[in-house]
């Protein structure tokens, strides 16, 4: 879980990139219900006690699916998001820490081309999230938080479609996020994830756990700070069901790229994050754009 400071207004972006409604990926629909690489700077470090509003941006697009199953030699996908993030940090105290909670709306544009196998554009509301126990301790140069974000299936969501929105099942995420930041201004960010998922009943598709980890080694240069952060992602089990035809499927994935954060004297803070994908097994290959603003209230 990424939550603000007022000196680093940052956050990711939680939402599901893609769902496909097709059956021979690694998870259903080549993507997990966490947008990876959605972090950026200081993503260990809670803020001060008040509330946040963040706006984040972001624009995903791939013309490969690493995957040998000649149904996606035509595959394109490309998806632009808005996401809506609340975020409360309570002056309570909880194991020496404070208690925060947070919650998204997501809204999304996503558009699928398999070529021969059709093609479609949806719109429409994401799976909502939420953590309403979070704690996160700060000791000098040193910040973590730990929580468990909470995802529901209330997104748009069709069986029959190319294109979705939503997942349709739960999903279960622990975390734990650290950040060291030095008086000099170097900094080092990661946060780290679980991904149990639940059973997709429309489909008897169940995708297979996932770990996964964003990252950002930076150094800040007054209200400036330029980075190279990224994602690494690992499926740990295979995707199960009846729906899972073509067996224990298991994706990876690595973005990396540069980042850049502005914060202004009132707090406000501009981010913004590329990533280009390789390594990748059983999911789209592609590149992410994000800008996200972040406001305290």
């Amino acid at each position: 879980m990424r939550i603000l400071s007022k000196q680093h207004l940052i956050v990711p972006g939680l939402f599901s990139l893609l769902a496909l409604g097709q059956n021979a990926l690694a998870t259903e629909g080549g993507g997990g219900a966490y947008a990876n690489g959605s972090e950026g700077f200081m993503t260990g470090a809670l803020p001060p006690p008040g509330t946040y509003l963040v706006s984040y941006n972001t624009y995903y697009s791939a013309d490969k699916f690493a995957n040998d199953n000649p149904a996606f030699d035509d595959f394109k996908v490309s998806t632009a998001a808005t996401i809506l993030r609340a975020i409360h940090v309570t002056d309570k105290q909880i194991l020496g820490g404070n208690w925060a909670m947070h919650a998204f709306l997501v809204a999304a544009d996503v558009d699928v081309n398999l070529g021969a196998g059709g093609r479609q554009s949806r719109a429409g509301m994401g799976d909502f999230i939420f953590d309403p126990l979070a704690i996160g301790w700060h000791s000098g140069n040193w910040h973590w938080i730990v929580g468990m974000d909470i995802y529901l299936p209330t997104g748009r969501y069709d069986k029959n479609e190319l294109a979705n929105i939503g997942r349709n099942y739960v999903t279960l995420e622990p975390l734990f996020a650290f950040t060291y930041r030095n008086a000099a201004g170097y900094e080092f960010s990661m946060k780290t994830m679980f991904d149990h998922n639940y059973e997709n009943r429309d489909t008897d598709y169940r995708s297979g756990n996932e770990l996964h980890a964003d990252f950002v080694v930076a150094k800040h240069f007054g209200n400036w700070g330029v980075g190279l952060g990224g994602y690494a992602y690992k499926q740990i089990s295979g995707d199960s069901g009846e729906g899972a035809v073509f067996g224990d499927f298991k994706g990876r994935a690595i973005g990396l790229g540069p980042q850049l954060t502005y914060t202004a004297a009132n707090g406000v803070n501009i981010q913004s994050h590329y990533q280009h994908e390789f390594d990748v097994q059983n999911r789209p290959e592609g590149d992410k754009f994000w800008l996200n603003i972040a406001i305290p209230l």
